[in-house]
């Protein structure tokens, strides 16, 4: 499905990532500017990853506890289809989405939607994450965020896994990640 560009009236939209690593306050952050276009009276539209069932099957929560409904759906197209005639998207956990997320993105900035979208831009590994980084390139604005490094309390920006797991995709909190900073990540196994 495609949107067609509109921007009658002056609406334009655009394109917003908040990226960083787990515990940085990502979602956080995406639902504060949620509840705010909320305030503002405009229609918003909330997705986020079907697989995503740690705190609640549709809710969005943060680990602060923070939350906001969600719709939880199984690939991107699927937004185009749900948010129709709304003013703002909000999109949590990007980097779980399939390969159409920048191109769903886009369709929905060139039809006058601000699009929010939230997620990790570096796997466990440190390398780019999912889509993150193909968003990153389209966004029209950035916001990185940082945790607290638990080795030695510096700004964190890498997820360490605590778990031998190999798999990219492995759900899991506190018990499984912690926040490091680039030299604790590399040098404290």
């Amino acid at each position: 499905m495609f949107i067609e560009p509109s921007l009658a009236g002056g609406r334009r939209g655009w394109i917003e990532v908040i990226c960083g690593s787990m515990f940085s306050g990502k979602t956080e952050e995406l639902i504060r500017r949620l509840k705010r276009a909320r305030i503002a009276n405009l229609k918003v539209e909330i997705f986020k990853p079907a697989m995503d069932v740690r705190y609640d099957e549709t809710s969005i929560i943060s680990h602060d506890e923070n939350k906001i409904i969600s719709t939880p759906i199984e690939n991107s197209q699927q937004i185009l289809l749900l948010a129709q005639e709304v003013d703002v998207v909000g999109i949590d956990e990007a980097q779980f989405f399939d390969d159409e997320l920048p191109n769903v993105c886009d369709q929905l900035a060139l039809a006058g939607v601000r699009v929010i979208v939230a997620g990790l831009d570096m796997d466990y590994t440190g390398k780019p994450f999912g889509q993150m980084p193909f968003l990153l390139a389209k966004a029209d604005y950035i916001t990185k965020l940082h945790a607290i490094c638990v080795v030695c309390g510096n700004i964190a920006n890498y997820s360490f896994r605590k778990s031998p797991a190999k798999e990219t995709f492995l759900l899991g909190e506190k018990d499984l990640y912690e926040p490091r900073c680039r030299h604790c990540y590399y040098t404290h196994p």
